[in-house]
């Protein structure tokens, strides 16, 4: 996980306890010290670390909301480029404004290229974005979201009401557990399961649900025939789509007979985001046939993808593409590949 949300206010002098960076162990939000979040001024800046040597900020209008769990800290901040954006454990997770690419991306591919898809499981999304995309294919008869984080899902059920519609449907089963163990002992089998993951993160737990075990072990028994996995896999631009992209790429290779990579650029994430999806059943379609079946599966309008953009999007360019070629790394428990980065609201 990425560390807790701090505020620093930038002016000449700093004292000691806001302006360096949280420890590890720290999983609250810092109170006593730091100025609370919810002053925040409307020259404050949000900033994330994604690197030692480089940061990615925006403008704030204020913090709506805040809260922590046991697991994680939460906040929903009002930004002016971007509308509401969640962060969680001082990780960006999705904006108001352009999270439909990455939920879009994540879950309809998999969905189309499925004959004829009745079921779903969700690793994480406790926000519910992802089961309010699935939601939307008339085939699906029951999506079973899992989050480890009851406190996250609460906050996200309460303050993101683009969702609403799909925490209260029939057809979702809400389940509080853990992903791995959850998915490991239920008897029934998916003919979708979507990895809506945290990144992994030096520290975190989440890297175990990247690996070829997991995936081997718990992940492909699962999956009805004909059924296809797909998970986030972090940024895939020509610069960083070797933090992790081309890894879990590799990695599901080594399971799974056939393995498609795509990409698209997330505005909010400031770099070009990748998934991939893996199954033992060929990917067949074309940009006609995609097309025809968002036309005849889907209820309402996709914002991002259509037939013609979901090919391309399968498309590398030559950077990405030989790196995924030469790729050899395989996630293991012992041998992982970790993201940096941690973010912090900033007063000026």
């Amino acid at each position: 996980m990425g560390e807790a949300v701090e505020v620093v206010c930038d002016n000449t002098s700093t004292n000691n306890t806001t302006s360096g960076v949280v420890n590890d162990s720290m999983k609250k939000i810092i109170h006593d010290s730091s100025p609370p979040l919810d002053h925040v001024q409307k020259e404050d800046w949000y900033v994330e670390e994604i690197d030692d040597d480089l940061k990615w900020s925006f403008a704030l209008n204020r913090v709506l909301h805040r809260g922590a769990s046991k697991y994680q800290d939460i906040a929903l901040l009002d930004t002016k480029p971007f509308g509401k954006v969640l962060v969680i454990d001082g990780k960006m997770q999705s904006a108001e404004i352009d999270e439909f690419i990455y939920h879009e991306c994540l879950t309809h591919p998999s969905l189309l290229c499925h004959p004829n898809p009745k079921s779903a499981f969700i690793m994480g999304g406790g926000e519910g974005s992802t089961a309010r995309e699935i939601l939307k294919h008339k085939t699906i008869d029951r999506v079973v979201m899992c989050d480890i984080d009851q406190e996250v899902v609460d906050f996200c059920r309460k303050y993101l009401t683009i969702n609403k519609e799909a925490f209260n449907s029939n057809r979702l089963c809400l389940v509080i557990n853990d992903a791995k163990l959850e998915l490991e002992t239920r008897e029934e089998k998916y003919d979708i399961i979507v990895g809506d993951l945290a990144d992994p993160m030096e520290g975190g737990p989440c890297y175990q649900l990247y690996t070829i075990s997991f995936y081997e072990n718990i992940v492909k028994p699962k999956l009805n025939q004909k059924g296809i996995f797909v998970t986030q896999a972090g940024p895939a631009g020509v610069l960083s789509h070797k933090g992790v992209f081309s890894s879990i790429y590799n990695t599901l290779k080594q399971v799974f007979k056939y393995v498609v990579a795509y990409t698209a650029h997330v505005p909010s994430y400031a770099d070009t985001w990748g998934w991939v999806m893996a199954s033992d059943e060929p990917f067949k379609l074309n940009a006609q046939q995609i097309d025809e079946k968002i036309n005849e599966r889907i209820e309402g309008e996709l914002l991002y993808l259509n037939g013609d953009s979901l090919i391309s999007s399968t498309t590398m360019n030559k950077s990405v593409h030989q790196s995924l070629l030469k790729e050899t790394h395989v996630y293991t428990e012992n041998d992982a590949r970790f993201l940096h980065g941690f973010g912090r609201a900033c007063c000026a």
